[in-house]
Order: structure tokens, then sequence, then C-alpha cells
């Protein structure tokens, strides 16, 4: 990818990328095939330190499938992927966390019998009597005051961390999983249409949640089909159509009727010379 980008007038100008840091995650000709069915084709991607960018398409437009690529859930057919400075191969989405990336997917993928604590450490628990050798005891206290301070950086309201996620209605379980991700400090997080079942008050906490990471100059992939919600929160935006990319577009230099052009077919030609990435 060039360090010039071509505006949608026409005139070559320099990619400002003093006010970002280098790039956290590349990904060339990445692709992905279930037998004859292309579901991803030659994705070209980049997201810089500190980027917030969303990527909006139709449904089976290849959004989903790009980050199951990019946090190993999938093996992909081809193509390679580059984080934080260097190739990886990841074996699966544990893999893809213990190197940084922390992803809230549309399946949440909570333990229905635990409580909020035991969520928010699996697999990350913490414990005490270490002398004991290979055994370990967990440190519920630790967690459960952990929790709640995370719980209070994030503006997630829930009554009783007690309680088990079974026994909570569908919001409270979105913020669970979205507090967890920005919990932990990571070097990417990607959310999946992370308010799509939430009323419009927990959807106010999710974007607060968005706008905290902004702030501590964390990148962020959103996957939205919310136009205001991504007008209003991310960098650029990336346009997913059949499989493939088709626009990449500065917010402040697009609006939500050229986005959807993009996403229908209307309009097909790039906005960049370097849209494809």
């Amino acid at each position: 990818m060039s360090d010039v980008d071509i505006s949608q007038d026409g005139h070559a100008r320099p990619r400002d990328t003093h006010a970002l840091g280098e790039v956290i995650l590349r990904t060339e000709g990445l692709t992905k095939h279930y037998g004859g069915v292309h579901a991803l084709e030659e994705a070209d991607f980049e997201i810089r330190r500190g980027e917030h960018v969303a990527i909006m398409g139709d449904n089976g437009a290849g959004k989903s499938t790009f980050v199951r690529q990019i946090t190993g859930v999938e093996q992909r057919t081809r193509g390679k992927i580059w984080f934080d400075g260097a190739y990886v191969d990841f074996e699966g989405p544990l893999h893809a966390r213990h190197a940084g990336i922390e992803t809230v997917f549309q399946t949440l993928a909570l333990a229905d019998h635990l409580d909020v604590p035991d969520n928010l450490f699996l697999g990350r628990e913490k414990t005490k009597w270490n002398w004991l050798g290979p055994f370990r005891i967990l440190d519920y206290r630790a967690m459960r005051e952990d929790t709640l301070k995370a719980l209070q950086k994030t503006g997630v309201k829930i009554p009783n961390v007690r309680n088990t996620i079974q026994n909570m209605s569908g919001g409270q379980r979105q913020c669970v999983a979205i507090a967890r991700t920005a919990t932990f400090h990571s070097k990417l997080t990607i959310m999946d249409e992370p308010t799509a079942a939430l009323g419009v008050q927990e959807t106010a906490q999710v974007e607060n949640i968005i706008r905290t990471l902004k702030d501590q100059g964390e990148p962020l992939i959103l996957i939205s089909h919310n136009m205001r919600q991504v007008m209003d929160l991310v960098d650029r935006i990336v346009v997913f159509r059949r499989g493939r990319i088709v626009a990449n577009l500065r917010k402040e230099e697009t609006d939500g009727q050229d986005v959807v052009a993009y996403i229908t077919g209307a309009k097909t030609q790039p906005a960049y010379a370097d849209a494809a990435a």
C-alpha cells in the first residue's frame, strides 16, 4: 500500500500517518473458500495503532468470515497476515488472544453457568498460594475486586456480579462480553455487531466503551450495520461486497448515502487507488 491517497475528486495527496501509529494488522490476499463457495476473496487490509475502522456490508458480504480468518477461528484458504510487525498463522482464537487480539463475537462466547468474575477471567484466572507446586487455588476475592473496577471503568452496570450469566438479560450478557474485552489492554480489539441486540441505554454504554478505547489509543475494528454509530465512532470505513473489499473511505470524506451505494453495488469503483487495502 502506498503513502498516497486518491481522494474522491481524483487528486493525489500524502496520507497522514503521523496522527496514527505504525500498522498493527495487515492482510494480503486473504481468501476463504468453503468448497465451491467463495466467501472471501483477495482481501488486502490494514489498520494502524490508534485507528478505529468500521467494516460494513450486507449479510453474506464476507465481514464475519474476514474476522474468523484473522482471529484463527478458521484457517484461511490462502493469504498472509501480519500482526504487530510479525507474520502470524494463528492456530485458534486463544492463540490470537495471547498475541493481543481481543474479540467480541456475535455468539459472545460466555460460560452460562459461571458468574461475571469467572467469565471476565476465563483462561486468565488469578491464583494464590502458588507455592503448592502444580496445584493452584483461585483467588476469587481478587477477581471479584478487579471485576468491579473493570465494570466501573467501562461504565457497565451489573446489579449483582455473582449472578450466573444464564440468569442475565441479553443486554447484560452482551455488556459482560464487551467489558471482558475492554478490561485487558489489548493490541487490537474487534467487535462484531456489538449492539445489534441492545436497547438504547445499553447501546450508549457500549459506544462509551469504544470511545474510551479510542482515548486510550487502542485500535479497534467495528463490524456494524448501524450507520449512525459508524459515522460517530470510527476514522475509516471499509466496505465488503460479495466477499471482496470494494471501498476504503475516510469518514470525513464520505456520508451514509455514499457508503450505502458501495454496499448495494450502485457504486463499484474504489474511492482510493489503494482501496482494496
